[in-house]
């Protein structure tokens, strides 16, 4: 890691990672099942059909891409809690900042793709319902997957920037180390 600017192969990886994610998050907003009231005539009960339940694979597609992607950056960086201290100054502060952000986008984009997955997978499959005048087939809502996709987005920008900030706070500690002195104990200098 020269100069604090990490390693390229980890952003690409992380980036790629999350667009990804953003791409099943939007597929399965595209995909979600919905379902129709079909009434069945003999018997004069109602229940509902669903089309597909491919929007169900994709949000936990996308949950698992972030979820590797945030789990590659946080491995590389040893979560930031262990290893190398990180040298005091903006560059630290700025890193903390950026990781603090980048775990909550994180956590509610991940709750977002599966809560959407699980509440897509769920149908009410038949009801004995003889009159049924507001009866409806429940669906997910609009928007939950979008709503995940949008944090995939903004995680992948924390996550480039936290780990831009945070590379270099330990490289600013590193070549602090290194261009030390020698040591000089006992040894003043006389002219």
């Amino acid at each position: 890691m020269g100069e604090g600017k990490g390693s390229t192969l980890v952003h690409l990886l992380a980036v790629a990672l999350c667009l990804v994610a953003f791409g099943f998050a939007i597929a399965a907003e595209r995909r979600r099942s919905i379902g129709t009231v079909v009434k069945d005539e003999p018997s004069n009960s109602t229940y509902c059909v669903y089309n597909s339940d491919v929007a169900t694979g994709y949000g936990v597609g996308g949950f698992l891409f972030l979820l590797s992607s945030e789990s590659l950056l946080m491995g590389v960086t040893k979560c930031m809690c262990f290893g190398r201290p990180l040298a005091p100054g903006g560059d630290r502060a700025w890193s903390i900042i950026y990781f603090v952000s980048s775990w909550l986008t994180f956590l509610i984009a991940e709750a977002c793709l599966l809560a959407g997955a699980t509440r897509n997978a769920y149908h009410t499959k038949y009801r004995e319902m003889i009159y049924a005048q507001n009866f409806s087939c429940e669906t997910l809502r609009k928007g939950v997957f979008i709503a995940g996709a949008v944090f995939v987005v903004a995680t992948m920008i924390l996550n480039v920037y936290y780990y831009m900030y945070f590379t270099k706070a330990t490289a600013t500690q590193s070549a602090g180390k290194t261009n030390r002195p020698g040591s000089n104990v006992g040894m003043t200098g006389y002219a």
